[in-house]
């Protein structure tokens, strides 16, 4: 059975790395999506420090994203392409880091106490198959270290679930 090991290191790099690594045990061997996304998010949850929610948002057509696995409080079920940040993250086919969701321009509120927010679509063969959402209680949260440390998991989910 897996069990996730503490990672000590103040450096985000080498955090991410760790945490890659961990991603890699946990979803070793195994290729459905779901239960992939259940633990991917979990995984998050549990070693990345101040966060209030992690999850996944699957793009079930092209206009609409649909609530995935995640850890937190209860979420949105349906989000628009191009709505609040996770439609949006899908409608530019690029990662978005909002340091203040109260300042983006037609943010989705699902938990009143979030204020930062890091989204990270998932791309396989060209496509966008839907994104990685965490959402902080702490304004400017996020940096481009953990943008590209998300990233790096998202590459890790995918390979491993598609």
């Amino acid at each position: 059975m897996f069990q996730a090991a503490t990672i000590n290191s103040a450096n985000k790099v080498d955090f991410y790395g760790e945490l890659c690594q961990q991603l890699k045990g946990l979803l070793h061997g195994e290729t459905d999506t779901i239960a992939n996304a259940a633990n991917t998010s979990a995984l998050m949850f549990e070693m990345m420090p101040d966060l209030n929610w992690a999850g996944f948002y699957f793009l079930k057509s092209e206009k609409e994203l649909v609530l995935g696995p995640f850890q937190g409080r209860a979420a949105c079920v349906r989000i628009a392409v191009g709505r609040g940040v996770c439609g949006t993250a899908v409608e530019k086919g690029t990662s978005i880091l909002v340091e203040d969701v109260h300042a983006f321009p037609g943010h989705i509120a699902c938990d009143a106490a979030s204020r930062s927010e890091l989204v990270v679509p998932l791309h396989h063969n060209g496509k966008i198959l839907g994104v990685i959402d965490l959402d902080s209680p702490s304004a400017s949260r996020f940096d481009a270290d953990d943008q590209a440390g998300v990233e790096a998991l998202a590459r890790i989910f995918v390979e491993a679930s598609y």
